[in-house]
């Protein structure tokens, strides 16, 4: 089964927070953020007002709270539209 957004949705899959910081510190469970740097799975085809700005496999920065949690066949995403998309990362 698989995915396809409509209009201006994005389809995105967290990306695991990092488990050392940079000086080697190991992070306990608790102590991790919650990760706000998702990877592009689908995109929808867009809209006459909304361009689409990202493709599949792009690393992205979405909004805190935003979009729709969805389980599909063990695995979790979230439904976002392009506006929720702040920046791509390199």
């Amino acid at each position: 089964m698989t995915i396809k957004p409509l209009q201006d949705r994005v389809v995105v899959k967290m990306v695991e927070a990092e488990e050392t910081t940079k000086s080697g510190i190991i992070l306990s469970g608790s102590a991790k953020e919650k990760p706000e740097v998702a990877e592009v799975v689908e995109v929808g085809p867009g809209t006459s007002d909304v361009k689409m700005e990202v493709k599949k496999g792009d690393k992205v920065l979405i909004s805190k709270y935003s979009g729709t949690n969805v389980k599909l066949e063990g695995e979790e995403y979230i439904i976002v539209k392009m506006e929720d998309i702040l920046a791509t990362v390199k």
